[in-house]
């Protein structure tokens, strides 16, 4: 081939590579709508501290847990990497991916998703694994947690997934096309409504208490991991009153962490210690704090956390404005919410039952 075909070539190739690359950018989920879990994971990234704490989970860690109120009244630096449905498998890897950056000197690791080690929905695995950056670990967590009816090299080009969404394309994909807004405070999603715990459907039952193996597995390789690296590694269990946390769930972690020298924070039976009221402190019914409850359990943490081996920041000074800055956005999406709220009247926004 000579010079000038190779040039056009070459040319070409780049031409067909950026299109695809802009079509995907175009077609992929922006999650910046009502639906913002996918957005989680890849925040991350966008972060350049350091963090004491790293919090690992499903929506128990996510939505009951405030970094910024840790900082306030502990001066602990933390973020959650959590995501909607994450698998214990799932928080491994997200460890695993974290360790690339940074080592925190603990992992508190919320245990309530030993209850289901296999997904059920691509849209979680999509709103967990679609936003950790490539790596082995990426590509183990993927291979390791997709259903049998996904396909890795759709995970590879999102293009073959997502080609058909030109119908469900919307203002949000074109204003986010290049970057997105940040959807969490250090990945702690804010909620400022209010909605009282109420009847719950009925408890159902549980055939097999006993959490199964590959749980075990992932949850041997967790504490390895964070023993190899000199990671305290602690366990929680979110004050939600639903699902039902069974008491054999309960005993079989009680158990696994008595063996291996786990502290094991359990807020569910600690509320009267948290100061949770279930009037004010949940904005979907009990299942989930809102932001007064969460700022309650990281008030309740704290002393745990800093017992445990973490250090008071407070009086470090380019901390202490980094986190000013935090600390200002918080409240500022605190403060907007709250007045939404006020305006909507009690109990008008987000009225609908739970759907994670």
């Amino acid at each position: 081939m000579d010079s000038k075909k190779y040039t056009r070539f070459f040319i070409a190739a780049l031409i067909i590579a950026g299109s695809l690359t802009a079509l995907t950018r175009l077609l992929v989920p922006k999650y910046m709508g009502q639906v913002t879990e996918g957005a989680f994971i890849g925040e991350y990234y966008e972060d350049k501290s350091s963090h004491d704490l790293l919090i690992l989970g499903d929506c128990e860690a996510y939505e009951n847990i405030s970094p910024v109120a840790l900082w306030k009244e502990y001066g602990i630096t933390s973020w959650i990497r959590g995501s909607a449905q994450q698998l214990i498998p799932q928080s491994y890897y997200l460890l695993e991916d974290t360790l690339r950056y940074e080592t925190p000197k603990a992992v508190l690791l919320s245990i309530s998703a030993m209850q289901q080690i296999e997904q059920v929905s691509e849209t979680y695995n999509r709103m967990t694994l679609d936003g950790m950056q490539w790596s082995d670990a990426k590509l183990m967590a993927i291979k390791n947690t997709m259903m049998p009816e996904e396909h890795f090299i759709e995970y590879v080009f999102p293009l073959l997934r997502f080609h058909s969404r030109w119908s469900d394309l919307s203002e949000d994909d074109l204003k986010y096309y290049f970057h997105g807004e940040p959807t969490t405070h250090n990945g702690y999603y804010l909620r400022a409504d209010v909605r009282p715990a109420g009847e719950f459907p009925e408890e159902r039952r549980v055939r097999n208490p006993e959490f199964e193996a590959k749980g075990y597995e992932y949850l041997d390789k967790i504490r390895e991991l964070c023993d190899k690296n000199g990671i305290k590694l602690m366990f929680f269990k979110a004050p939600s009153l639903y699902p039902v946390w069974h008491e054999e769930w309960n005993m079989q972690i009680e158990d696994y962490a008595g063996t291996y020298g786990i502290p094991y924070i359990n807020a569910l039976k600690d509320i009267e210690k948290t100061g949770i009221d279930f009037d004010t402190d949940t904005y979907d019914g009990g299942l989930h704090m809102n932001v007064y409850g969460a700022e309650k359990v990281s008030s309740y943490l704290g002393p745990m956390l800093l017992e445990a081996g973490l250090q008071d920041h407070r009086n470090e000074p380019e901390l202490a404005v980094l986190w000013k800055e935090k600390e200002n956005r918080y409240e500022a999406d605190k403060a907007a919410q709250t007045k939404e709220f006020a305006e909507k009247g009690y109990l008008a926004k987000y009225a609908g039952e739970y759907t994670h």
